[in-house]
This record gives C-alpha cells, structure tokens and sequence, in this order.
C-alpha cells in the first residue's frame, strides 16, 4: 500500500492514551530494563528542569559543564579542519569518515578531560556513547538513534556523579544546545542523510528531544500558543529564546514549499490546543515513534551505567 496507509496519525499521541498490549517479545526487555527506566527518568526530569524557563534565562554554570562545552567546541572545530571533498555524489559527503575517524581515536581522551581522575574508569564505557551520538560514519547518516545516544552519555554522567541536580539547565542550554548546533552544522557540511526517516511521517529529519523539552519551555508562556510556530515572524523573533522554535527556524531553511507539506506532523501538532498538551502528547509519541522502534534502538549499548536487566521493583 502508499505510505499514507501505514502512517500513525498524529492526534493518537495528542488524545487520552488507552492501554495497549505490546506483543513485541524483542523489545519488551529493553522496555522493562534498567536502561529504559534510567533513560525516560532522565528526559523526563530535564523536561521538568526546563518548564517556562528561556534559553537565555540565568543559571549556574559548573565545571564539568563547561568543560563539555569545549568538548564540543573540540567538535565544531574538528569540522572546519576538514572541508567536504569533492564528489560526484550529491549525499552523504565522504569527508565525514575523516572527521568521525578522529573522534572514534580521541573520545576517551575528550571524555577523560570532563571527569575527575577518580573516575577515569569510567571514561572507555562513557566514551561508547559520545561515539554514538554524532552519527554512522559507514552510511554517513544521522538520526533519533543518534541522538538518543548523547542523551545516555549525558545521563551516564549525572550517574557518575560528574553532572548533579542542579544542572538540569545547564544539560539542556548550554550543552545539548550546543550540541544541537554541532550536529546541524555536520549535517548542513557533509549533506547527511536523515537515518531511518518516516520522511514526511516523522516529526523532523533529525531530533527530537529539543522538541519535547522546547515545548516544556513554552508551558503556560503569556503570548506564544501552539499555532503561532508555523509563523515566520514569531520564529524569528523568538527563536534565540525557545529550542522548539529554532528547530523550526532549522527546518525552514533546510527545507522548500510549504511547511504542511515538508513537515506534516508539525503542522498537525500547531493545532494542539495547549504546550502542555503538545509536551504529553510528544512524549508519548517519542516512547512510541523512537524507543519503541526497533531500527532506531536496536544500535543502544548496553553496560554497567545502562544496564539491560530489568527494572528491580
């Protein structure tokens, strides 16, 4: 049949939730593993960290933070250092091999540099993740599954000790923004293709997460409501405030004709009456679109920090 058959339609996620039964024997362990509970308790606990709160707003800036954010400069920079190369193909920028392959050789050396010495044992397993996260080198593609795996290494790091509680801001603004930065930035440079896109389906090429705690941010805000993130002159506006609307702002540029049209799940979702309701229902939809999805999750590592036995009740 067309895609337009086997699409989920998007309200489901945005409506009262009934029980289902999962007969996915695969991925029931990785459900009712230690690494699930871990992981969603640690989105979830970010998505309340940042609820009504700008991008610009004041908070504290440890150590360890800024200490990731150099490692992430470390990054960007890696990216001016080696330019795409000329190719006949128009995807997929075979450069990216050459950047990925310096960051396969230094991670643990980048990750020994943002936690204590005490911890250095942690550094090889921590490292798996950052390695994970900036996309496959072989397909030269990028996706939620990527993403994910930044998540974990941020969350192995609050398990550590080396992150804490008050944090909570700092992870997403100033680290996981610049984050996102980098990887719009890899994406934009060496032209990588969206892994395991639902293409007009999915919610965007490539994340996910800003968009969950982006709409947290925008809860209860006095002005903004869902319909006015298709507007361009309120994207533009305010986009340097909220993460929702700079991934907006990302996808316009990356993208031509009309928005309902190259973003269909988005603009189904400026409809949703409230940010509260777009923030449940996104996180509902990421369990269901993301971590539930056997492509995308099949690629998670499992170890002592994220363990894949179950949940000890």
């Amino acid at each position: 049949g067309t895609s337009e058959e086997v699409a989920p339609p998007v309200q489901q996620y945005f409506m009262v939730p009934k029980k289902e039964i999962n007969v996915v024997s695969d991925m029931v362990k990785w459900k009712r593993s230690q690494a699930y509970a871990d992981y969603m308790g640690f989105i979830l606990t970010l998505n309340e960290g940042v609820r009504g709160k700008k991008l610009t707003c004041e908070y504290k800036v440890s150590e360890p933070i800024e200490k990731l954010v150099a490692l992430l400069n470390t990054l960007d920079r890696w990216i001016d250092e080696t330019p795409p190369v000329d190719q006949p193909s128009r995807f997929g920028n075979k450069a990216f091999r050459t950047w990925y392959a310096k960051l396969d050789q230094e991670a643990e050396k980048l990750v020994s540099a943002v936690i204590p010495k005490h911890l250095a044992d942690a550094a090889p397993e921590v490292a798996v993740y950052l390695k994970e996260s900036v996309g496959n080198s072989t397909r030269i593609d990028y996706g939620t599954g990527h993403e994910a795996a930044f998540a974990a290494f941020l969350c192995c790091l609050c398990k550590i000790g080396v992150l804490r509680v008050d944090d909570q801001m700092a992870i997403v603004f100033k680290v996981f923004n610049r984050y996102l930065e980098v990887m719009r930035k890899l994406q934009k440079t060496y032209r990588m293709e969206p892994a395991g896109s639902q293409g007009v389906w999915g919610l965007d090429d490539f994340q996910f997460l800003p968009f969950i705690w982006g709409s947290s941010q925008l809860i209860d805000h006095p002005s903004l409501e869902p319909r006015h993130f298709v507007d361009e002159k309120v994207v533009n506006e305010n986009h340097k405030d909220f993460m929702f609307l700079e991934c907006i702002l990302f996808i316009t540029e990356m993208k031509t004709g009309p928005f309902a049209e190259h973003s269909n799940q988005l603009w189904n979702i400026s409809a949703v009456p409230s940010w509260s309701k777009v923030n449940q229902g996104l996180i509902r939809m990421y369990k269901a679109e993301c971590l539930e999805k056997f492509p995308v999750i099949q690629h998670f590592k499992f170890g002592s920090l994220l363990p894949i036995q179950s949940v000890t009740s």
